[in-house]
């Protein structure tokens, strides 16, 4: 709005600022849209306002949650700042570089700075963007915002601000790119004279890529995307050929526009040219390009992006020793959004995991649980290191990642070899955090336990609670048909399994009649080309269709694929038949999708079917995808169902 750059203006010329002319020309147009935050800031100093004098703007909540962070021109005397541009050698930026990077808090960078009076230009933003790196909270501000009232820190501001005139382009703009990360004050003089000093050199035309894309993101943060300076930079970036981009170039516009830029798909075709060109590129990116490019995909929403997700995944199988934990987290994250896996991924997930799974970070452990849970891999040398660690690591866990991480060996089915020790330790965490977990998470770790055939019941007790269901409708979620039928197949395993429970029970009005529904994966669907040779061998083998049916809803919410009853005697009765029926035999027609992707294992939601369907009193018979895809004709077929179905009589012929 014409209000704020006006007063931007106001505070330049009272510190003695030249003001560029193309600034002063858009005083008369708004430099950004009315945001819908309106708040209250004390004017700066340089206003010579009434002590009590406020101006009432509208700005970006972001800079707010900071609280009240004095400028650092009250702190300083303008003026009195030694100059920034000491001409440093590379090796010296090299050293101080090194030391600014393995500073672990910001009290170990401060230290620094005041260690190191003369600093380059390059140095002193990059000071801003590591205490940014290190206090930073989740976007809800800094942790310690009193670290800006911090003088070797104003000091430096101040020097910033003194030299902006002569800084060079790329420390211009990565200086303001930090004052934003740190929600420095907009209306600070650092700030003020960055964006002066931006819009000058922007007028020019002369900003390489990643400075536009840096400027963008650092306006974007002040005024939001409708900001003048902003669709400036991004007509700018338009105007240039992607086809000629570097990936250093590629990668900051890809973040760029991840960071909030192309909302509403203001790009579409500036993406799909860099989406060409990243697929030109994608056998020489490093391990930084391919995550944040993965990343950048998945918050964009790039649906047709697919080719370009498989070219970074291969890439990335090189890369899986040389990830950050923070890099190999975003790529398993993208790799889980598109639905993708690949073979030799795993494989080098199978080599790196097992040597880091006690050091590395605790979300990436339990993303690599969640990728593999998810694309129904089952990879015994991860599972089993993570089991491992895991009782030595859970305290550094929290419920969610600690429930996550037993849900993933749940969906594969899979108790590794030390488990005793494993379910001991869950347990234990239960105990001393049960208050601390989520009513979902909570549900999700006791169903996975049930799974893998563990039962705790002191605490399947409390989530039958009248109390516990009212949380879980409290949530956020609420009360979907996932969460309904968790509980009653927990309700079902406790009544099944558990003879000797007599804690409450979890009511009627919470529980499905059928586990087999749309949006759901407590069963899975039978396969229809499967299904057919099944049934198409079936009535050779029985002589007629109605002596089996097909998907049966039992009382007990599981849906059989084939259902085939016998009189006491071993006839075949009619299906349609509802007396005298001695045996009820259940047929699984287990195609791909039941079984692990890589492996003959069953998954834990169809092993726990059968395993009640038995105690049920079914006669199951598994016919896998695996032995039937073997058969050649259709005489092997029905000799094949003969021997499974009824593998103690003779076959008659029809």
């Amino acid at each position: 709005m014409a209000r704020t750059l006006a007063l931007r203006l106001h505070l330049l010329r009272h510190l003695g600022t030249q003001v560029p002319s193309s600034l002063t020309a858009c005083a008369a147009r708004p430099l950004c849209c009315t945001r819908p935050h309106t708040s209250t800031v004390y004017a700066p100093t340089p206003f010579k306002l009434s002590p009590r004098a406020v101006c009432t703007i509208t700005r970006d909540p972001l800079f707010l949650v900071a609280g009240s962070v004095r400028p650092h021109q009250e702190l300083l005397a303008s003026g009195s700042g030694q100059s920034l541009l000491h001409h440093l050698t590379s090796e010296e930026d090299r050293v101080f570089s090194d030391r600014l990077s393995s500073c672990t808090s910001s009290q170990q960078v401060l230290r620094l700075l005041r260690s190191h009076p003369d600093l380059s230009s390059g140095a002193a933003a990059s000071v801003l963007h590591r205490l940014a790196d290190l206090e930073q909270d989740d976007g809800c501000g800094l942790k310690n915002p009193q670290l800006l009232s911090d003088v070797a820190l104003n000091k430096l501001c101040q020097k910033l601000e003194q030299d902006s005139a002569v800084l060079e382009d790329d420390v211009v703009v990565r200086a303001m790119l930090g004052c934003t990360r740190l929600y420095l004050d907009p209306w600070s003089r650092l700030v003020v004279r960055l964006v002066s000093e931006s819009q000058e050199r922007l007028d020019l035309e002369r900003l390489s890529v990643e400075s536009l894309c840096g400027l963008s993101r650092a306006l974007f943060a002040l005024e939001g995307p409708e900001c003048g300076m902003v669709k400036q930079a991004m007509n700018q970036l338009q105007n240039k050929d992607p086809s000629r981009w570097t990936r250093a170039e590629l990668v900051a516009v890809y973040r760029t526009l991840a960071s909030g830029l192309n909302e509403g798909g203001r790009y579409p075709e500036l993406l799909n040219e860099m989406s060409a060109h990243a697929l030109r590129l994608a056998q020489r990116m490093d391990p930084v390009a391919v995550s944040e490019i993965l990343g950048a995909l998945v918050t964009l929403e790039q649906t047709q992006a697919l080719p370009l997700v498989i070219a970074l995944c291969k890439q990335a199988v090189r890369h899986v020793p040389k990830f950050t934990d923070a890099e190999l987290t975003a790529v398993l994250s993208a790799l889980m959004h598109y639905g993708h896996s690949d073979h030799f991924f795993v494989e080098a997930l199978e080599r790196h995991v097992p040597k880091v799974v006690f050091s590395a970070h605790a979300e990436t452990i339990t993303k690599v649980m969640q990728y593999f849970g998810r694309r129904r891999i089952l990879s015994v040398p991860v599972f089993n290191a993570v089991a491992e660690s895991f009782v030595y690591r859970a305290e550094e866990y929290s419920t969610w990642q600690v429930s996550q991480q037993i849900v993933a060996l749940g969906m594969l089915g899979y108790v590794p070899p030390d488990a005793p020790r494993l379910f001991r330790k869950v347990e234990s965490v239960l105990r001393a955090r049960y208050l601390q977990f989520q009513p979902r998470a909570l549900l999700g770790l006791l169903h996975a336990c049930t799974l893998l055939q563990r039962y705790p019941l002191n605490f399947v007790s409390k989530v039958f609670s009248p109390y516990f269901m009212q949380q879980l409708q409290e949530e956020n979620s609420g009360m979907d048909r996932l969460v309904l039928a968790q509980l009653t197949q927990l309700y079902m395993t406790v009544k099944l399994e558990c003879p000797f429970y007599d804690g409450p029970w979890l009511l009627p009005k919470f529980r499905v009649k059928s586990f087999l529904a749309p949006g759901q994966s407590f069963e899975t669907q039978v396969e229809t080309q499967f299904y057919g040779a099944v049934k198409s061998g079936l009535v050779d083998l029985l002589g007629a269709r109605f002596y089996f049916a097909s998907k049966v809803l039992t009382p007990y919410c599981y849906t059989l694929d084939v259902e085939i009853k016998l009189d006491e005697e071993g006839y075949v009765l009619p299906a349609s038949h509802v007396e005298d029926v001695h045996k009820r035999i259940a047929l699984c027609v287990d195609g791909p999708k039941r079984f692990a992707a890589n492996a003959k294992h069953l998954l834990g939601k169809e092993a726990i079917k059968q395993r009640h369907l038995r105690i049920l009193r079914y006669d199951v018979v598994q016919i896998p995808f695996y032995e039937f895809e073997k058969l050649k004709d259709k005489k092997e077929v029905v000799e094949y169902l003969h021997k499974k179905i009824f593998p103690h009589s003779y076959r008659l012929s029809w």
